[in-house]
C-alpha cells in the first residue's frame, strides 16, 4: 500500500495522467469517430457497433504511456534501486505498482466509455451493468499486472520506448479480445445476448489470475537482472 500511495502521490503533483495520457486517449477515440463514420451495408451504424473495440484500443494505447511513465520515474531517480536496497518486498513492489497503475486505469476506462456513449451514440442497458462492471474491473486488473511485469521487464534495457510495445502487445491480446466481447455482450451490441458475455470475463479473469500469479513470482528476478 505505501508502493502504490507512492507512485499515485507523484501522479497527483505531476498531473502527467491528467495533462498528457487523457487527452492523448481522447484525441484517440476522435479520430476512431472520423475514420469510422460511415453506414455498412446492413445499415447499422459502423461506430456504434465497433465501439467496444476501439474504447479498448484507446485504454490499451494509453496503457503503454502510463507504464512507461511509471518505469522511467522510477529508472531516472535510481528509486526502484533504492527500494530494493531498503529491503522492500518484490512481491509487495510489483502488487504496489499494479494498484496505482490499476487506479489510474481504472479512472481512464470509465472516461474512455462515456466518451464512447457521446461520440458514437452506443447505449448502455440496464441488463448489462453488472456485466460490464465485473469485464472493467477483470480487464483493468490483467492490464495493469501485465503492464506492471513487462514495465519491470523493459525498465532496465535499452530502447524500452519501443521494447515495450512489442513485448505488451501480443501479450494482452487475450484481454483485449475478452473484453471487448463481453462489453459487446454488455451493450447488446450486434445483436448480443448478456449471458454470452460471462464466458469472455471468464477469459480474462484468469488472464489476470495467471499475470498476477506469475508478477508475484517473476518481478523480483527481472528487476535484479
Amino acid at each position: 500500500m505505501l508502493v502504490a500511495r507512492k507512485d499515485l502521490l507523484v501522479e497527483w503533483r505531476s498531473r502527467v495522467a491528467l495533462n498528457q495520457v487523457l487527452p492523448f486517449a481522447a484525441i484517440v477515440m476522435v479520430m476512431f469517430a472520423f475514420a469510422l463514420d460511415r453506414l455498412p451495408s446492413d445499415g447499422e451504424p459502423l461506430l456504434e457497433s465497433v465501439a467496444p473495440g476501439l474504447v479498448g484500443l484507446a485504454a490499451l494505447f494509453s496503457l503503454l504511456l502510463l507504464v512507461q511513465r511509471t518505469f522511467s520515474v522510477e529508472a531516472e531517480d535510481g528509486a526502484l534501486d533504492a527500494l530494493r536496497a531498503a529491503g522492500v518486498d518484490p512481491a509487495g513492489l510489483f502488487w504496489g505498482k499494479t494498484l496505482a497503475l490499476a487506479a489510474q486505469l481504472a479512472v481512464l476506462e470509465a472516461l474512455l466509455l462515456v466518451a464512447a456513449v457521446l461520440l458514437y451514440g452506443t447505449d448502455v442497458r440496464l441488463s448489462g451493468v453488472g456485466l460490464l462492471l465485473v469485464t472493467w474491473l477483470a480487464a483493468t486488473g490483467g492490464l495493469a499486472a501485465v503492464g506492471t511485469l513487462y514495465g519491470g521487464l523493459a525498465a532496465g534495457a535499452r530502447g524500452r520506448e519501443t521494447l515495450l510495445p512489442l513485448l505488451l502487445l501480443p501479450v494482452v491480446a487475450p484481454v483485449l479480445i475478452g473484453a471487448t466481447r463481453a462489453v459487446e455482450a454488455a451493450l447488446g451490441t450486434v445483436g448480443t445476448a448478456v449471458t454470452d458475455g460471462w464466458p469472455w470475463v471468464g477469459v480474462v479473469a484468469v488472464f489476470a489470475v495467471a499475470f498476477g500469479a506469475g508478477g508475484t513470482l517473476a518481478f523480483g528476478p527481472l528487476i535484479e537482472e
